[in-house]
């Protein structure tokens, strides 16, 4: 199994990701099952859907009862979110995984990696983000906030051989009517020549605003391209309906 885990932005839940799942499966013809996680700040972990028996690429999506935005927030949900993928690999045994995150999902994965994986016995493989403001609302990449300091100095931390996309909406030509191009494009002083590979892709058009992005046909084909589909052939194709039971807190 090689789970694709997702992680929403601020003041979303869990269930931030249920129709681009629904999507990918119409539309590709697939049939990936749908666990998703809560984690509270009590650090007990709520759960709704399952996944079923020989899914090879089941979506995993972990939110946050605190889904506030901020710094001291990301650090707290990248630490929640740790116990969510500690509880995971306990349960699947899974030792690779691709990653996404939306908006600041993207903060809170490059802090677990930084602060919390270890991948000694497991690998990411890809990572895409979507609209992740890693100098905040900062437009001059030039004037660092303390949170892209602070990454980038442990920048290090992250394996090596993974392969990250970052998406930028622009569909105001300088930003996706919430985070600014530089502010996403910032990311890559902490990924790039550093990681196997980086890039950013910019998305114009009626669906490249910051909410709206992961409904728009452009994404919904990259996501399946760099996320859903490498190395897996035919994922989720398994069409039995019998679930697997879900970890315990």
């Amino acid at each position: 199994m090689s789970p694709v885990i997702m992680i929403p932005g601020s003041s979303a839940s869990a269930n931030r990701f249920d129709d681009l799942v629904k999507i990918v499966n119409r539309k590709y013809g697939e049939h990936h099952s749908l666990l998703k996680m809560t984690v509270h700040t009590n650090d007990t972990i709520t759960y709704s859907g399952s996944i079923r028996p020989n899914d090879e690429r089941p979506f995993i999506v972990v939110g946050f009862e605190n889904n506030n935005d901020g710094y001291s927030n990301i650090k707290k949900q990248a630490a929640w979110f740790n116990l969510a993928f500690n509880k995971l690999k306990q349960r699947y045994r899974f030792n690779n995984f691709n990653a996404f995150g939306h908006s600041n999902g993207g903060l809170v994965w490059t802090y677990f990696f930084e602060n919390y994986f270890d991948n000694s016995s497991i690998s990411v493989n890809q990572m895409l983000t979507v609209g992740t403001p890693y100098n905040f609302e900062e437009k001059n990449t030039s004037n660092h906030t303390q949170m892209l300091n602070d990454l980038i100095k442990k920048r290090d931390k992250i394996p090596e051989d993974m392969t990250y996309s970052s998406i930028a909406g622009t569909q105001l030509y300088t930003d996706d009517g919430i985070v600014p191009l530089g502010s996403v494009d910032a990311g890559k002083y902490i990924y790039e020549g550093h990681i196997k590979h980086y890039t950013l892709i910019t998305l114009t058009g009626s669906k490249a605003q910051h909410s709206d992005m992961i409904a728009s046909d452009q994404f919904i084909n990259i996501f399946h391209q760099y996320i859903v589909g490498n190395n897996i052939n035919n994922p989720g194709h398994n069409k039995t309906n019998k679930k697997v039971p879900n970890p315990q807190q």
